[in-house]
């Protein structure tokens, strides 16, 4: 290892270890920061030095899940992981991790490093990065103020998959029209894997689903069936393109709840299945998993339980929401922020689908914006609202309106969620 990356590497874990002691977050993303600053090259002069099988999880939705189940299989099963579990899932956040994880001769020595990255930052981290396996889940309208349309971010990876090493195997969504169109134009010497989901609710897209043209002419696409948005079974009349054939569309054992989560899971399947691992093993692991922050978790608070379903975009929350419907829940939290890691647009709250919500007892709304959040639900004609503008008092409304048996639902944007669980933790993540 060069001098000047050593001497990155020691400062580095100074740094995050300063942080951790003074409960500043855990340091997960300046000591990747500064070294990209002195080496641009950081992340790959590390990488060149290691055997470590990489695996990449990108897509919108359903990256900290995936990688957390890809995890916690080959943990049980023997293998050493490094992954970048706290989120921070730009290259500075990749940096960081593989920077703390190196042994005292700046090398990595575990057999698997599981990075999940940012949409928009998957073409800059494959710049540094020559994955075994890339992970590629979904796409779905998210922050349109620094993304831009799905198909921006779509050209974007179609773009730089043309020059990324042959060796690496692409698992994908067959379900998700631009996601399997990846592996459709692909080389033929690189392996695609696809994964979907043997489950079908509706038999035409949502109205907030986004890709509803074919990738390849731009004709519309025929849907035979649907799971929720514009994932399901898809064919283009006009040049013939249709869904790949799919090799893990269903499992013994799910884990978490909702039919996102069973995408999640079949991709995370056929990953471990690609490495190794048996059903059997697989199934095994999965009984001992436990949710990632803020993605299903569940946290006591005086008393109380607490589950918190991140909810940044119509889909991800119209999931939620219907997922929480099935659990019988009856007090339910919304909590909308507009701060740089949500995106500052939050028009994406009329695309939601709050059919149901006569169901709950009582809503409570807090965020950055609250009036616009409580101005979504009076819309569907719901009276059994509160608004609070500070986050602190909504959860203590809440945790009084559940009793012991019962749960407080919180669906939160991205710093929503880490607020939330600042408060119910006293401890920040990043």
């Amino acid at each position: 290892m060069s001098v000047r990356n050593a001497l990155l590497t020691t400062l580095g874990k100074a740094l995050s270890k300063t942080s951790q002691a003074l409960n500043r977050g855990n340091g997960s993303t300046w000591p990747g920061h500064i070294a990209l600053k002195a080496n641009p090259n950081f992340v790959r002069d590390i990488l060149s030095r290691s055997e470590t099988k990489i695996i990449i999880v990108a897509g919108t939705n359903g990256k900290t899940t995936t990688s957390s189940l890809i995890a916690t299989a080959l943990k049980n099963n023997g293998k050493s992981v490094l992954q970048n579990d706290s989120g921070a899932n730009l290259l500075n956040g990749i940096a960081s991790t593989i920077l703390l994880h190196t042994d005292d001769n700046g090398r990595l020595t575990q057999d698997f490093a599981i990075l999940e990255v940012d949409e928009n930052a998957l073409p800059h981290v494959l710049n540094q990065v020559a994955p075994d396996y890339l992970v590629l889940l979904n796409l779905f309208r998210d922050q349109l103020d620094r993304y831009g349309e799905i198909n921006a971010i779509a050209k974007k990876w179609h773009d730089k998959l043309a020059t990324i090493s042959e060796k690496t195997k692409l698992i994908l969504n067959a379900d998700d029209p631009q996601i399997a169109y990846l592996g459709v134009v692909a080389s033929k010497a690189r392996q695609s894997h696809y994964f979907g989901l043997n489950e079908t609710q509706k038999k035409q897209t949502q109205h907030a689903a986004d890709s509803v043209s074919c990738p390849k002419c731009g004709s519309q696409l025929i849907f035979a069936e649907t799971t929720f948005s514009h994932l399901g079974n898809w064919h283009c009349k006009h040049c013939g393109l249709k869904r790949p054939v799919v090799q893990q569309d269903t499992f013994a054992n799910y884990p978490l709840s909702g039919a996102y989560n069973k995408y999640n899971t079949n991709a995370a399947v056929l990953v471990l299945k690609q490495v190794g691992l048996k059903d059997a093993q697989i199934s095994e692991a999965f009984r001992d998993f436990k949710p990632a922050f803020g993605r299903q978790e569940i946290i006591t608070y005086q008393n109380r339980n607490v589950q918190i379903f991140l909810s940044k975009n119509p889909t991800s929350f119209n999931q939620s929401f219907a997922t929480i419907k099935e659990l019988g829940a009856t007090t339910l939290l919304l909590v909308l922020n507009d701060r740089i890691p949500d995106g500052r647009d939050v028009s994406w709250i009329w695309d939601t689908d709050l059919t149901g919500i006569e169901k709950f007892q009582q809503i409570i709304i807090a965020g950055d914006r609250v009036y616009d959040m409580a101005l979504r639900v009076k819309y569907e004609d719901y009276k059994c609202y509160k608004t609070y503008e500070k986050l602190g008092d909504a959860i203590a409304e809440g945790i009084q309106n559940v009793d012991e048996k019962e749960t407080l639902y919180i669906l939160p944007t991205y710093s929503a969620m880490l607020e939330s669980r600042k408060i119910l933790t006293g401890k920040k993540i990043l």
